[in-house]
C-alpha cells in the first residue's frame, strides 16, 4: 500500500505547475480505451481531407507556417507529423528534423540555424524538435552553458514575437506522457529491429533523468508560454487518440476555405499518331519477387 502511495506522490510530483485544471486532460491517457482502427482510420481519412483543403488555402493565401513539435522521446511527434504529412504535397509541407549543430553551427548565433529552416509564403514547416533544444535536451545533458541558457531565455520570446510580427503563423505543441507509458515504449524499440535505431544512448540517458527532464519542461513551458506563441498541451499516451487531437487542433487554428476544384474529368488521351515504344530487351528490369 506504500508503494502505492508513493507512486501517486511521483505522479503529482510531474503534473505540469500552474495546470492544474488541465492535468486530468493531460494525464487522460492512463488507462484509457484505445479507439478503435475501423474507427480512428475513418475519424483520420476526414481529418485528412481537411489538411488538403488547408493545404491548398496556405499556398492560395501565401501563409507561412512553423508548427513546432516537442515533448519527451518516444512522446510520438515523428507519428504525429507523418499523419499531418502523409497526403500533403512535400513542396508545401516540410519536416524539420536537424542533425546535432557542426562546429561551426556552434559558433553562430544560437537560433541562426533554424531561420534558414523558416517557411516562406506558401509553406508550413512542420519541426520535429526546435530551438527548445536548448531548453531541454542541451540544458539537462549539460551541452550548453548557464550562460547560453540564460541569453536563450532572455531571446527566444522576443525572436518568436519578431516571427509572428513579420507575418508568420507560430503553433508549438508540447507532447506529453506518462513514466510508464515511456518505458513501455523503450521496451517496444528494444524488442523490435525495426524500431531499435529510433533508440539512442541519449535517450537511454534521459530516461535515467526523467525528474530532471521534467524540471527543465516545467521552467521552459512557464517562461516562454505567451500570448503570441502560447505552448498547447497534448496528451499522448494514446497515439491514435494524440494523432487526431493534434490535426484537428491545428486545423482550428488556421481559419481556411475550401479550394477543391469541382467537377474534374480526365481529357481523352491523345492519339498515338504513328508512336511505337522502342526495343527495352537490353534494358535491367526490377525482378518481380512479388508478382
Amino acid at each position: 500500500m506504500a508503494k502505492k502511495d508513493k507512486k501517486k506522490k511521483d505522479d503529482k510530483r510531474d503534473v505540469l505547475p500552474g495546470m492544474k485544471d488541465v492535468a486530468p486532460v493531460i494525464w487522460a491517457g492512463r488507462g484509457a480505451t484505445k479507439m478503435k482502427r475501423e474507427e480512428y482510420e475513418s475519424e483520420l481519412a476526414k481529418l485528412e481531407a481537411e489538411l488538403v483543403k488547408l493545404q491548398g488555402w496556405i499556398k492560395h493565401k501565401g501563409l507561412k507556417v512553423a508548427v513546432i513539435f516537442e515533448g519527451r522521446d518516444s512522446a510520438g511527434k515523428g507519428g504525429v507529423i507523418k499523419r499531418i504529412t502523409y497526403r500533403l504535397s512535400p513542396r508545401i509541407a516540410h519536416v524539420v528534423a536537424l542533425a546535432s549543430p557542426t562546429e561551426k553551427e556552434r559558433s553562430q548565433w544560437y537560433f541562426q540555424r533554424y531561420v534558414s529552416q523558416l517557411p516562406s509564403a506558401g509553406e508550413m514547416m512542420l519541426f520535429d524538435r526546435s530551438w527548445y533544444n536548448r531548453a531541454g535536451v542541451e540544458r539537462v545533458m549539460d551541452f550548453c552553458t548557464d550562460e547560453e541558457l540564460a541569453e536563450f531565455f532572455a531571446t527566444v520570446n522576443g525572436f518568436e514575437l519578431a516571427l509572428v510580427r513579420s507575418g508568420t503563423i507560430i503553433i508549438k505543441y508540447w507532447l506529453d506522457i506518462a513514466d510508464e507509458t515511456q518505458e513501455e515504449r523503450f521496451q517496444l524499440r528494444i524488442e523490435d529491429p525495426r524500431k531499435r535505431w529510433k533508440l539512442s544512448p541519449m535517450d537511454l540517458e534521459a530516461r535515467a533523468r526523467w525528474f530532471d527532464y521534467s524540471r527543465a519542461r516545467d521552467d521552459m513551458l512557464m517562461k516562454t508560454n505567451t500570448e503570441h506563441a502560447p505552448w498547447f498541451i497534448v496528451d499522448s499516451n494514446v497515439k491514435r487518440h494524440a494523432r487526431l487531437n493534434v490535426i484537428a487542433h491545428l486545423l482550428s487554428m488556421i481559419p481556411y476555405e475550401d479550394l477543391t476544384p469541382r467537377d474534374l474529368e480526365l481529357p481523352p488521351r491523345q492519339e498515338a499518331g504513328g508512336y511505337h515504344p522502342p526495343d527495352f530487351s537490353d534494358f535491367k528490369f526490377v525482378p518481380s519477387v512479388y508478382p
